[in-house]
């Protein structure tokens, strides 16, 4: 049951209420920086101003702009959350907490998925009860996406979301404490989209210091466009819209146009003479680097943290079965491979290679029975044991993301645990991974 009572917490922007229920308390739509409106879709995220009273965090914040993504007869909605609700003041973080006191746990950052271009820390899927059940401070991001978040532009810094997400962690770095979280016992996790982003951020200097480990689940080491393939992305955004490539001309134009022009942007050829697609024409944005994250791991804070990553063993599968194309299951490997296995294993070499710190890696290869059991250990399946809500009746069914039969026993809880654990202590409870002896934990 929940229950709203006098929860305010005080941050150094201002007071937030928050509500407690069976699994601790939450506060919601906490800003982490200033509005993106206007010109400001287009720079790096500003302070928040901050605000006098006490705002309430017992409700959700909007969401950033975002197209409706069609999964067939598949129910993505637990995934992508209600899509775009419209208002200003989407960067914001949720939290979830034991308790908002002095006690000083391991902290828990989740970076959601959803190809660059749609998700929220809305979705059901990231309920984080289990985690504050458990001892653990989680916080959910939302970042800008699409064009505002990463398209390629004269005049704006790139990958806008990745700046949020880091702008993010400062706001844990500086703020935790006051939710019952320790700011030195930070681990910053992420899924799909989520995940390649945390994978850039143990390449990026500015987040030295802001985590001690990192989770990287379905992501890729190798998942970042080469500058000319962004250019060739903005050269057919502007042309559509009719504008020049530059961030001046795309602040005057409204957030409904850029949804609109998407579609143009879609099964772009973004081959080039020393680069492939690395999303296999998934989505057109992507982050924009010199170098590949797991090529640039020296330059970032790789070399202190511990890194739990892998991946699900039928990855292709979301993409083909519920439109009901997965004819072989070896088009859906080769697709898994090439947007999450090969990037995976890139990086655990190499974080394994320089990092002082612990490497572990898993492969999830749980079957969802969905789509007439064609789903199987697909895409996104292992979501719900992360966060221990596999039983929950709307992930069930014939279109539920796991399907008409229940969950087998155990697994949520064996799995869930050993991010628990890891979060805590670096150690999810198997052997660490090295480039001599590449171990890997089988979970199912």
């Amino acid at each position: 049951m929940t229950q709203y009572a006098d929860l305010v917490v005080e941050t150094p922007a201002g007071a937030v209420r928050g509500a407690r229920d069976d699994s601790g308390e939450f506060y919601r739509a906490i800003p982490y920086a200033a509005a993106p409106i206007g010109a400001r879709r287009f720079t790096p995220p500003a302070p928040h101003p901050g605000w006098s009273g006490v705002r309430d965090g017992t409700r959700p914040s909007p969401t950033a702009p975002q197209p409706v993504r069609d999964f067939g007869k598949l129910d993505m909605t637990p995934y992508f959350g209600p899509g775009w609700v419209r208002g200003e003041e989407y960067l914001t973080v949720d939290v979830r907490t034991p308790a908002a006191d002095s006690g000083g746990r391991p902290v828990l950052v989740f970076v959601h998925g959803g190809g660059f271009v749609t998700g929220s820390n809305r979705a059901a899927l990231y309920d984080g009860s289990a985690f504050a059940r458990d001892g653990i401070v989680l916080v959910t991001v939302n970042y800008r996406l699409g064009i505002p978040g990463f398209l390629d532009l004269d005049g704006a810094p790139p990958n806008r979301g990745l700046l949020d997400v880091l702008a993010a962690l400062g706001w844990v770095r500086a703020t935790i404490a006051a939710f019952g979280g320790d700011p030195d016992n930070v681990t910053i996790s992420g899924q799909s989209a989520g995940a390649t982003l945390v994978g850039v951020l143990l390449a990026t200097p500015e987040a030295k210091g802001l985590f001690r480990r990192a989770i990287i689940q379905s992501g890729s080491g190798t998942g970042a466009f080469t500058p000319e393939q962004a250019r060739r992305v903005t050269a057919t955004a502007a042309a559509t819209l009719g504008v020049e490539p530059a961030a001046d001309a795309f602040a005057a134009i409204p957030d409904e146009r850029f949804l609109e022009v998407l579609p143009a942007l879609a099964g772009l050829d973004l081959r080039t003479s020393t680069a492939t697609d690395p999303l296999a024409g998934l989505s057109p944005f992507s982050l924009v680097l010199p170098v590949q994250p797991a090529d640039g791991l020296a330059d970032g804070p790789a070399r202190d943290v511990d890194l739990l990553i892998g991946t699900n063993t039928e990855e292709g599968n979301l993409y083909l079965a519920p439109q009901g194309n997965r004819e072989s299951s070896t088009e859906a490997d080769v697709l898994g491979e090439a947007l999450f296995g090969a990037g995976t294993a890139r990086m655990a070499q190499a974080h394994a290679q320089i990092s002082g710190g612990r490497t572990h890696v898993y492969s999830f290869g749980y079957r969802s029975t969905a789509l007439n059991g064609r789903l199987g250990a697909a895409h996104t399946v292992e979501l719900p044991f992360v966060f221990d809500i596999a039983d929950k009746p709307w992930l069930h069914g014939d279109t539920g993301l796991l399907g008409p039969d229940p969950a087998p026993d155990g697994l949520a809880a064996r799995m869930h645990g050993a991010w628990v654990a890891f979060a805590g202590t670096g150690d999810p409870g198997w052997a660490a991974y090295d480039p001599q002896r590449r171990f890997s934990q089988y979970l199912t």
